[in-house]
């Protein structure tokens, strides 16, 4: 089920990620607060656009294939994939970046590792999103191609580069060392590909729920850009900045959907 070609597809985000995380081997400080905002909302743009083109639109072929109601199994997944981490927000103690107050159930985790809690939360859904496409892919549905679900893996990884940086940058500040702090920021990454075999085996065991997991993926990426990005992107000014970047990843994700989709 799970090829090379398959296999270096879900690998491709995990790369963001490492490469976002080595950025502290070469940044002195944090990150410019209008670049961070311009990176947040470029990842809200490419997770928004690849909820649309890489997700729900499938979702709905694919329904219409099976003999569903065209809007039942999208309607059904997505709200159980805002559910889902709506349960794991509420569950797993995690910080997000700039807050003071913990989330999730009360822990005494230190902060550093509550914040790459927050960001593997969200890594959650992409793993998914990786996942399902490629699964499509590999059972030959005819609304999934591999350059389609190649554009969906290259603009997670895009938007992974700024998650990566938002982990290992701050521990450097804290007195990390580079090296532990690139673990860390890379270490945050693994559950999206692991996420991405998980969806894969699923769905090659109970080829009727493709509908419903492409749409979950989106339902869980869309509370991610809801409930994370887009608060983050109106704290402390630069918001134009950060309605830019949703613009620009959207407009990126959208045109490596078509054009190569």
């Amino acid at each position: 089920m799970i090829t090379t070609d398959i296999l270096l597809g879900i690998l491709i985000p995990f790369l963001g990620t490492t490469l976002g995380a080595g950025m502290v081997l070469f940044l002195k400080g944090q990150m410019k607060p209008w670049f961070r905002k311009l990176m947040l909302g470029f990842a809200s743009g490419v997770m928004i656009a690849a909820s649309v083109w890489s997700l729900l639109l499938p979702a709905i072929a694919k329904s219409e294939e099976l003999g569903a109601l065209p809007w039942m199994p999208p309607a059904v997944g997505f709200l159980a994939g805002i559910g889902f981490l709506l349960l794991l927000d509420t569950l797993i103690p995690h910080l997000h970046q700039g807050s003071q107050e913990p989330e999730g159930l009360p822990s005494h985790a230190r902060k550093n590792t509550m914040l790459m809690l927050a960001v593997t939360l969200h890594n959650i859904p992409e793993g998914m999103a990786v996942g399902v496409v490629f699964a499509g892919l590999a059972l030959g549905e005819p609304g999934i191609t591999w350059a389609s679900a190649l554009a969906l893996s290259i603009g997670i990884a895009l938007q992974n580069v700024p998650e990566g940086a938002i982990i290992s940058l701050p521990l450097k500040s804290s007195g990390m060392s580079k090296p532990k702090a690139l673990w860390y920021g890379t270490f945050s990454g693994l559950v999206e590909p692991v996420a991405a075999i998980i969806t894969i085996y699923l769905t090659s065991i109970m080829v009727p729920i493709l509908p419903y997991l492409l749409a979950f993926a989106a339902g869980a990426m869309i509370y991610v850009v809801v409930e994370e990005l887009i608060p983050e992107l109106q704290e402390d000014g630069h918001s134009n900045i950060g309605v830019i970047g949703v613009a620009l990843g959207f407009t990126v994700m959208m045109i490596l959907d078509v054009a190569l989709g």
